[in-house]
């Protein structure tokens, strides 16, 4: 409640209204780029609903929201949300599969269809952690993986480089006894520096988010240069101050432009307009 009532302190100034636009399902527009799961991107360029196509391809049913099996839309949202990344059990807990009822074994039966649903995913997974480690264990030479991101060894750590690139960095990076990546870096609980792991699903979450957040940067160049003064930024979302009248549907289109280093990512803007910030 509190968070909310910070939100609508933010009014626009006299005369003018908020135009709030963000990215449509960009997490999961850019790992089925990155991992070339071509039904994925189909639904994307048809304008599709990926939460019902991925239960869809998960139950092998037509799934319709509020039609057809519209009850498994839930169960494919959960797995979309908690399964990108690796995720098992225990992650469509925390997306709260278990209130929904769900029993444990149903949760694991979940995470394996959607697996066997989009295969090129967890092979995105394996293939970003092998290339990482044969980073590591060769310095100096580059490793590509999907879409030219690439991963070298120097001597600080291990850089990845993204599409955009700009560079990502594990401090320390090296394999561990057991043969895992380890680095050191900030724990998130205790804000202590210390040696953390990590493995290719968590890999490619950094990769996605980070791909997320150069997308949303070219953006608010576009906007800016267009005449759309943004006020503020939050996650993939901009608030842009405009006289009233003002369309947020032309905002958004310009967050949707193709961009020039992610060759044939499906990037759609979404958006309101409000005169006190709030979420839709």
């Amino acid at each position: 409640v509190l968070s909310q009532l910070i939100r609508t302190a933010l009014v626009a100034k006299p005369g003018h209204t908020f135009l709030v636009s963000d990215y449509a399902a960009i997490e999961a527009r850019v790992i089925a780029w990155l991992a070339g799961e071509q039904w994925r991107m189909d639904v994307f360029a048809q304008g599709g609903d990926i939460y019902c196509s991925s239960a869809s391809q998960m139950f092998k049913v037509p799934v319709v929201k509020h039609g057809v099996n519209g009850h498994l839309r839930q169960k494919g949202k959960v797995a979309e949300l908690a399964c990108g990344y690796g995720g098992g059990v225990a992650a469509l807990k925390a997306f709260g599969a278990d209130k929904m009822g769900l029993s444990e074994d149903e949760m694991q039966s979940i995470v394996t269809q959607w697996r066997a649903a989009s295969p090129t995913i967890p092979k995105l997974w394996r293939d970003v952690e092998n290339a990482a480690k044969r980073a590591i264990e060769t310095p100096g030479r580059t490793f590509l993986c999907q879409q030219a991101v690439a991963y070298i060894r120097d001597a600080d750590g291990l850089r990845c480089i993204l599409p955009s690139g700009r560079v990502l960095t594990y401090w320390g990076a090296h394999l561990d006894n057991d043969g895992s990546i380890c680095f050191m870096g900030q724990n998130q609980t205790t804000r202590k520096w210390e040696k953390t792991g990590t493995w290719g699903g968590k890999l490619v979450e950094n990769i996605v988010q980070a791909i997320a957040r150069d997308c949303l940067a070219v953006a608010m160049v576009k906007l800016e240069a267009a005449g759309y003064p943004i006020v503020f930024h939050v996650h993939d979302e901009v608030v842009i101050e405009a006289q009233d009248g003002t369309r947020w549907q032309d905002a958004a289109a310009i967050m949707g432009e193709p961009i020039d280093w992610a060759p044939g990512l499906l990037l759609r803007g979404d958006g309101y307009d409000t005169k006190f910030y709030m979420k839709d």
